[in-house]
C-alpha cells in the first residue's frame, strides 16, 4: 500500500536511537535471541564436546590395545610353533610374566595343551566388584550412565572358567578357519576391559589364545572423566552468573507485565499502568510497549462494546414496549377496526425490529469483514456512477435528482474495497435523500486535493446544526425528519459510513454547504493510490 500509519521493529531498533546502557554497562542493543542462544550453547557444546572426546579417545586406546594384542600372539605364535615340551613352556611362561598376559595353547583336538596361570603365579588378577570400595561402586555406576547417553554397543561378559576347550572361545575357531589373527573385547567384572586374542600356531590346528586385563584403559578414560567434570562444573558457574544476569534482564521485566496483565484480567483497577519499559529496545521492550498499546485497544474495545450493548438495547426496547402493547390490548378489543389498527402497529414493530436486527448485524460484523479485505485500486468516479445508475434504476433516490461531478481532470483512484466504499455512498446518499424534499437534488462532487481524494453529498434539506455535527456519526444518533415514518432509519449508517472510511485511513465529517444556502454537506476524505508504490506494495 501507499501509505503506512505505524513505525515497524527494524525502526524501533534503529542506530538513530540513543545507546541506553543497564546499570551492569550492557548494552541492551544485543538481541536477547543472541544472549539465550549464547547461554545455552556455550555450556551444552563443553559438555557434548567434552563427551564425544571421551567416548573417542577410549576408542583410540582400544584400537592400539588391539594391534598391540594381535602383534604379541602373532610373535608368541612363532615363538611356539617350533618348541616343545618344557621348552615350550618356558618360553609362554616368560612371555606371558614380562607382558602381563595370560598365554593358553590349544591341540588340534581342543584339548587345553598349557596355562601360564598354571605353570607360574598369574601375572593379572581379575577385580571382583563386591570387594572394591563404595567410590569404584560410583565410578561403575557412571561407567554404565555415560555408555547409555553415548549409545555404546553392550560387551560380552568375560567367563574364566578353570576347564575349556577350544569350542569355547569363538575367537579360535575364527583364527583356525581363517588362518587369522583374530581379536576380541570382553568385560571383566569389574567393567574393565579383557582383550582376547587368538592365533593359529603352525599348520597343525594348534592354536594360541592371549588375553589381557587393560584395567588401564578404564583408569585413563575416568581420569579423563574427572577432568570433564571440572569442565563442567566450571561451565555450571559461568552458567548461573549468566542465568542471574538474564533473570535480572527478563525476568523481572517480565513478572512486572505479568503482575499488570493479570490486574487487567481481573478487571479490578481500570486505572493500571502496564509499565511500557522505554530505556529497553529489546525484545523485551517491544514486547512491554505491545501489551501497553493492547491493553489500551482493548479497554477502548470493552467501552465500545457496553456502549454498544446498552445502545442495542434502548433501541430495541422501545419497538418491543409498542409490540407487546399492541398484543396485550388485542384480547381486549372487540372492535373490528380497532383491531386492524393494533395488527397494523405490532406489524410496523415487526418490520422495525427485524430491520434493527439486520443493521445492527451488519454493524458488528462490519470491523471483522475490514480487517480481512484486500485493499485494490479503486476508481470513485466510475464507482459513484455506476452507483447512482443502479439507485436510479431500483428508485431509492424517490423524487429527488443525483447530480454527479468532478471538479478537475486529475486521477479519482483510491487504495481500498469497492464493496465497503459503495456501501459509504449508499448510506450517505439514503442520509440526503431522506433529508430533501421532493424535486430538489442532491450533489455528488469529486475532486483531488493533493495526495487525497474527496468526495462530497450534499443535499437541500434542514442541514445540521454545528454542535451535533460530531454525534451524527455516533451509533443509533438520529436526527430524523419530522414527517418520517418511524422505524425506517436506526441511526447506524453515518457510523457504519465513519468506521469504513477510518479504516480505509481516510476521514468522514460533517459540514454546512460551501455555498451558504441550507442544507448539509457530507465529506469523504480518503488516501490516493500512488503508483508508484503499487510495484513494490
Amino acid at each position: 500500500m501507499p501509505f503506512r500509519t505505524a513505525r515497524s521493529e527494524r525502526d524501533l531498533l534503529s542506530p538513530l536511537h540513543r545507546f541506553t546502557a543497564t546499570r551492569l554497562g550492557i548494552s541492551w542493543r544485543v538481541s536477547l535471541t543472541a544472549r539465550i542462544l549464547a547461554v545455552n550453547i556455550i555450556a551444552l557444546a563443553l559438555m557434548a564436546g567434552g563427551l564425544f572426546y571421551i567416548d573417542s579417545y577410549r576408542r583410540e586406546l582400544l584400537a592400539e590395545r588391539f594391534r598391540l594384542a594381535r602383534g604379541e600372539a602373532e610373535i608368541a605364535a612363532d615363538a611356539l610353533s617350533g618348541a616343545a615340551g618344557a621348552e615350550r613352556d618356558r618360553i609362554m611362561v616368560a612371555i606371558g610374566t614380562r607382558q602381563d598376559l595370560r598365554l593358553r595353547l590349544y591341540g588340534a583336538d581342543g584339548r587345553l595343551l598349557a596355562d601360564t596361570f598354571r605353570l607360574a603365579p598369574p601375572s593379572y588378577v581379575l577385580i571382583d566388584p563386591a570387594t572394591e570400595p563404595w567410590y569404584q561402586q560410583t565410578a561403575r555406576m557412571l561407567d554404565r550412565g555415560m555408555d547409555a547417553i553415548l549409545g555404546a554397543p553392550p560387551i560380552p561378559r568375560y567367563h574364566d572358567a578353570p576347564d575349556t576347550t577350544a569350542a569355547d572361545w569363538p575367537e579360535i575357531r575364527t583364527a583356525l578357519a581363517k588362518r587369522i589373527t583374530s581379536t576380541h573385547q570382553l568385560a571383566a567384572p569389574d567393567r574393565t576391559p579383557v582383550i582376547v586374542a587368538a592365533t593359529p600356531v603352525g599348520t597343525g590346528g594348534t592354536a594360541l589364545l592371549v588375553t589381557r586385563n587393560a584395567r588401564d584403559i578404564t583408569e585413563n578414560v575416568r581420569e579423563a572423566r574427572q577432568t570433564l567434570a571440572i569442565i563442567v562444573a566450571g561451565a555450571l558457574g559461568v552458567s548461573i552468573l549468566l542465568s542471574l544476569f538474564l533473570a535480572r534482564t527478563i525476568v523481572e521485566p517480565l513478572r512486572k507485565l505479568v503482575r499488570a496483565a493479570v490486574r487487567v484480567r481481573l478487571g479490578r483497577d481500570r486505572s493500571v499502568v502496564v509499565p511500557r519499559l522505554p530505556d529497553r529496545r529489546d525484545e523485551i521492550g517491544l514486547l512491554a510497549r505491545a501489551i501497553s498499546d493492547m491493553t489500551a485497544a482493548l479497554r477502548q474495545r470493552i467501552d465500545a462494546v457496553e456502549s454498544f450493548a446498552a445502545d442495542v438495547a434502548h433501541e430495541l426496547k422501545n419497538p418491543l414496549t409498542s409490540l407487546r402493547s399492541a398484543l396485550e390490548s388485542l384480547d381486549r378489543v372487540a372492535d373490528p377496526d380497532l383491531r386492524r389498527q393494533l395488527l397494523g402497529i405490532a406489524a410496523d414493530d415487526v418490520r422495525r425490529i427485524d430491520f434493527l436486527v439486520t443493521e445492527i448485524a451488519d454493524a458488528s460484523r462490519i470491523d471483522a469483514q475490514l480487517s480481512r479485505a484486500t485493499f485494490e485500486p479503486v476508481d470513485m468516479w466510475r464507482l459513484v456512477n455506476g452507483l447512482v445508475g443502479e439507485r436510479d434504476q431500483r428508485g431509492v433516490n424517490g423524487a429527488c435528482r443525483v447530480l454527479v461531478s468532478r471538479r478537475d481532470a486529475e486521477d479519482l483512484v483510491v487504495a481500498g474495497d469497492a464493496a465497503q466504499l459503495e456501501r459509504v455512498l449508499h448510506n450517505l446518499l439514503d442520509n440526503a435523500v431522506s433529508f430533501s424534499h421532493e424535486g430538489t437534488a442532491i450533489e455528488v462532487e469529486l475532486s483531488r486535493s493533493g495526495p487525497r481524494v474527496q468526495i462530497a453529498v450534499s443535499d437541500h434539506g434542514p442541514g445540521i446544526p454545528a454542535e451535533v455535527r460530531e454525534k451524527v456519526f455516533e451509533r443509533f444518533h438520529s436526527l430524523r425528519p419530522s414527517d418520517e415514518a418511524f422505524g425506517k432509519h436506526s441511526g447506524l449508517g453515518l457510523a457504519i459510513g465513519r468506521t469504513i472510511a477510518e479504516a480505509h485511513y481516510g476521514k468522514l465529517v460533517a459540514l454546512p454547504r460551501h455555498d451558504g444556502r441550507p442544507g448539509a454537506r457530507l465529506l469523504v476524505s480518503l488516501p490516493a493510490w500512488q503508483r508508484e508504490d503499487a510495484a513494490g506494495g
